[in-house]
């Protein structure tokens, strides 16, 4: 386990730092995270990843029914021994309402627990 501490946390977004891990370690390990809990890669620059679960047109139409998260995923360098990781969220839920703007808070929650076992 590779995570040192939080440096900041709101709804919908957070930054976690990591120390004794390269960052290509890192990038690889959030991916399988990640890829785990069911989202895909869908683009982005090496160090700045977007991530997307679900279905954005079926969120659309059938609102908080159907599940849909994006997130963007950004490693930085600080020192030779410390990683910066922040993941904020791309997709605010309005489209489900009330229910899916829960939704995107309780799985920014979830995946601010999963990324501290990194």
């Amino acid at each position: 386990m590779n995570f040192n501490r939080n440096e900041l946390s709101t709804p919908d977004m957070f930054l976690h730092v990591y120390s004794g891990i390269s960052k290509e370690d890192l990038d690889r390990k959030i991916n399988d995270v990640l890829t785990t809990w069911g989202y895909k890669l869908k683009g982005g620059e090496k160090g700045q990843l977007i991530f997307e679960k679900g279905n954005r047109t079926l969120r659309l139409l059938a609102g908080a029914m159907a599940k849909y998260y994006k997130v963007s995923v950004q490693t930085t360098v600080v020192s030779p021994s410390e990683i910066k990781c922040e993941v904020r969220s791309q997709s605010s839920g309005m489209s489900g309402g009330l229910i899916g703007m829960n939704q995107v808070k309780t799985e920014m929650r979830s995946l601010f627990g999963a990324f501290q076992d990194i």
